[in-house]
């Protein structure tokens, strides 16, 4: 029986530190075109089962398209998730040598599921996505100092800032609004999206940007993806509440803020949302309970490629 190899990379600015398991062997490529092809090259030889690497602020990126592009099996796997389970294994020490040893072994033991990389047109939605959402947060802040301000002269300075941020998010809406409506695919999507009462423009894109996955999965792998699936607690006779975590912070994010509109202009949702006041649920709880069960409907229709149907 041939020996399953499992490769842990550690990706740095200037380097790339990979450790192979089970033989333990290590060697260190640099980050630019050349090194990416030697270590493609270098890693079809040996033909892993899996190849890992984590998320490191968008440098693992390019990383990650010459490995799939190579027909390597690449999974980006999560940093915490990488962290805890090197305190599990009593590792204290830290350098990139040894966090690519700990990449391969958490890769070994999980066996995270490999799924395909976004393409370079959804990477450029989701980068505009991710701007706008920067541009949403610096306004926020902004605003908040321009209410505590008093001084006329700092005052006039954040809001020629605030008028100056209001142009640029306008610019890439603009920019998101071409994308999506520039593609036949996004826009059959955004419409059928769109088509469910509590979700608009912002929300679609964000999704076709953040979650492409949308559509293609069941609903418990669907929801456990955007940090929507509950986890219990229980030991024992006590069992404590569920709660939820992990997923994509941004998707988890939309889909609350799309919650908060359904649960008043969706007639179903806010009938389920009803009920679950009615049985005793804390406000919180029953609106992640709409996001979940709206993600659930997302994915139904993009799914079934039908629009929203309130019967």
């Amino acid at each position: 029986m041939l020996e399953q190899i499992t490769v842990g990379i550690d990706v740095s600015k200037d380097r790339l530190d990979v450790h192979l398991r089970p033989t333990c062997e290590a060697f260190a490529v640099p980050r630019d075109g050349a090194g990416l092809a030697i270590l493609c090259d270098r890693l079809k030889g040996l033909a892993p089962t899996l190849v890992a690497l984590e998320a490191t602020g968008g440098y693992e990126t390019v990383v990650a398209a010459a490995l799939a592009g190579a027909g390597l099996p690449v999974v980006v796997v999560n940093p915490a998730q990488v962290r805890s389970f090197a305190r599990a294994l009593g590792k204290r020490a830290k350098t990139d040598p040894i966090d690519a040893a700990v990449i391969a072994h958490f890769a070994e033991a999980t066996a995270p599921e490999v799924r395909p990389l976004a393409d370079e047109a959804t990477q450029i939605l989701a980068d505009l996505v991710a701007r706008r959402r920067q541009i949403v947060e610096m306004m926020g802040s902004e605003r908040q100092r321009l209410r505590r301000m008093t001084l006329p002269r700092v005052r006039r300075s954040i809001e020629r800032l605030i008028c100056a941020l209001e142009k640029e998010l306008a610019d890439l809406d603009h920019d998101i609004d071409d994308a999506v409506r520039g593609s036949p695919a996004w826009r059959e999507a955004e419409d059928l999206l769109s088509s469910v009462p509590g979700v608009g423009p912002v929300v679609s894109r964000s999704l076709l940007a953040e979650l492409p996955e949308l559509g293609t999965l069941d609903r418990k792998k669907i929801a456990a993806l955007a940090g929507l699936a509950p986890f219990t607690r229980q030991s024992g006779a006590w069992k404590g509440r569920s709660f939820i975590a992990g997923g994509r912070t941004a998707v988890r994010t939309v889909l609350f803020m799309a919650a908060l509109v359904a649960a008043r202009h969706n007639p179903v949702l806010k009938a389920f949302y009803g009920r679950l006041l009615q049985a005793g649920k804390p406000k919180m709880l029953a609106l992640l309970a709409v996001a979940r069960r709206l993600l659930v409907i997302l994915n139904a229709i993009l799914r079934d490629k039908r629009p929203w149907q309130s019967a």
